[in-house]
């Protein structure tokens, strides 16, 4: 990942402890070093968001699309290998509204880098470790069943995919507080399956 802001959604709730407890299973690195999230820019269908761009220039772009858009409700799909590498991310249809917020983004205003990638919203599972064939054949194996609601943005300044900087949070159309507090919940195997 290259350095500059990206926008992401932090999960919250049983969610959160579910991909937590995967991503513990297959990649402890990634699970210790950051919190459970939808990357919505910065690593597909636009790059970063340049470094230069300043805290208020980010709040001035993004406070509108915040309120324009909705809170969504989505369905994970099926886990994959991100963009023919080694990393593993439980991804989002790239339709919709999820893609209505990006262009959104996209539009804003904000200088950014060029993608590498096509728009991909996901959630990471592994990053850092090398998966054995057996690990890697688990992993992909997974079945996330419990949706994810995306009702808040935040900016983060990124130097590598562990070490960032949150500048903002927003909530989307009028979800309320903009921090929103995350619940405390334990962890459990509700929403998961295995395929067969």
């Amino acid at each position: 990942m290259k350095s500059g802001i990206i926008i992401l959604s932090e999960l919250r709730g049983p969610l959160r402890e579910l991909v937590l407890d995967i991503q513990r299973r297959f990649d402890p690195k990634l699970a210790a070093g950051v919190p459970p999230h939808v990357t919505i820019t910065g690593s597909s269908g636009m790059g970063p968001i340049s470094t230069h761009t300043t805290q208020d220039e980010l709040r001035s772009a993004l406070e509108p699309v915040a309120r324009e858009t909705e809170p969504m409700t989505l369905r994970f799909k099926r886990p994959i290998r991100f963009m023919q590498t080694n990393v593993v991310v439980l991804p989002l249809d790239p339709n919709g509204p999820i893609r209505a917020l990006h262009e959104r983004i996209k539009t804003s205003g904000l200088v950014f880098e060029h993608p590498r990638f096509t728009f991909t919203p996901h959630v990471t599972l592994s990053f850092f470790r090398e998966l054995t064939p057996d690990d890697a054949r688990a992993l992909l194996a997974v079945r996330v069943d419990e949706p994810v609601t995306i009702d808040h943005i935040s900016a983060h300044r990124t130097v590598d995919i562990t070490n960032s900087k949150k500048l903002l949070e927003l909530p989307l159309g009028d979800a309320g507080d903009r921090n929103l507090p995350v619940r405390k919940t334990s962890s459990s195997n509700r929403g998961v399956r295995k395929s067969r």
